[in-house]
């Protein structure tokens, strides 16, 4: 049998390993769905009441894929 103090060493590795674990795990999996969004630019046209992105963080201004009119970007 174990003492004490290895069976708390013991469960400490456990528990910490597994909590590590999960965290990649969940970075991962977070990360998988997010990558292809990131680096977008959120837009509403004022027109025709459409929500677009377009490419790049820096962007100012894009048209609207759907009427064509130049909208800046929104501010959250």
């Amino acid at each position: 049998m174990l003492d004490f103090t290895a069976a708390t060493v013991v469960y400490c590795v456990i528990f910490g390993t597994l909590f590590c674990g999960l965290w990649i795990y969940h970075d991962r999996r977070s990360h998988g769905r997010t990558g292809k969004t990131r680096g977008q630019t959120a837009f509403h046209c004022i027109r025709c009441d459409a929500i677009y992105a377009c490419p790049g963080s820096q962007v100012g201004s894009c048209n609207c894929p759907r009427c064509g009119h130049s909208n800046v970007r929104l501010r959250f």
